[in-house]
């Protein structure tokens, strides 16, 4: 038989025990077939997505693009890694890390009157606010704006068109998964002015809701209400003055405060957010921006 014949090469090895050796291109393949005995695997942009390499649509183009290993080898759009990777054995390229670096996140204090995504019912959508122009003069960030950083800006979170307060548009899809992903447990906290539903709108500026209001009531706002079929999470809910309420949510329905309120017969007059994390709206002053800075984390 021929040695340098690589049939036979494989022949003699299964005789002898052993496998022959994967070629380069399937390494990834073949440690993911090898997990798979013992644990699941996911794609690869979604194991990046979960260590907070980069979102999933980031992790995909650096893939196509080549720019990430897999224990040394490059990886292709599509492969799959056991589902607990250590982030150790994926190495992202230079040129990686330096687009995520020049990915910027705004912070605006969203007037009334704007929407937060898409124009609608003739209201204007709160990036238009987005301008050189509209910069707020403290913001110290060390960056220039220029129309580019607009591209793949994306809002973060709602506010309606009645409310005000912080709002965030990013470029970097991992501070998006950790504000609006489905397991996003990120503080948003609200004051939110209140009167009695059934008071007439002329009298609402006079009454003292809190003393009006039940405890019961109120033990209702922090726990035990039901939306769209479904239990709500406990909220901080607690008193600021006798027409204020503060609210500290770790979700985002639609309308969410509001439709409490009703539920427990009061009517919101006014809803500002003014915390997001561990970033606070501050001194922004309302139709102004600034970025998010290095040091700030939400």
């Amino acid at each position: 038989m021929n040695a340098s014949n690589p049939w036979a090469k494989a022949a003699r090895n299964r005789r002898v025990g052993h496998a022959p050796a994967p070629e380069r291109g399937h390494a990834l393949a073949t440690t993911a077939a090898a997990a798979g005995a013992d644990t699941a695997t996911v794609r690869l942009s979604k194991r990046m997505a979960d260590l907070g390499l980069a979102s999933r649509r980031e992790a995909d183009d650096w893939i196509g693009r080549g720019w990430v290993r897999v224990n040394g080898e490059v990886a292709t759009v599509g492969s799959k890694v056991a589902a607990d990777l250590p982030a150790a054995r994926i190495q992202v390229t230079g040129a990686a890390r330096r687009e995520q670096a020049a990915q910027v996140t705004i912070l605006l204090h969203k007037p009334l009157g704007y929407v937060s995504a898409q124009a609608e019912d003739g209201h204007t959508p709160a990036i238009a606010l987005i301008r050189a122009e509209n910069r707020w003069a403290q913001c110290t960030a060390p960056l220039r704006f220029t129309p580019a950083q607009l591209r793949h800006l994306a809002v973060a979170g709602r506010l309606d068109s009645d409310s005000t307060g912080l709002l965030v548009f990013t470029q970097d899809g991992r501070i998006a998964r950790q504000l609006i992903g489905e397991d996003s447990t990120v503080e948003k906290e609200y004051l939110v002015r209140v009167c009695l539903a059934a008071a007439p709108p002329r009298h609402a500026a006079a009454q003292d809701v809190q003393a009006a209001l039940p405890a019961d009531r109120l033990a209702l706002l922090r726990h035990g209400l039901w939306l769209d079929g479904q239990a709500l999470k406990p909220a901080q809910v607690e008193w600021v003055n006798p027409q204020q309420l503060r609210f500290v949510l770790r979700e985002g329905k639609k309308r969410q405060i509001r439709r409490m309120c009703e539920l427990v017969g009061l009517r919101v007059t006014a809803l500002k957010r003014v915390r997001i994390g561990l970033v606070r709206l501050g001194a922004l002053p309302p139709g102004t921006w600034r970025y998010l800075r290095d040091d700030e984390r939400f």
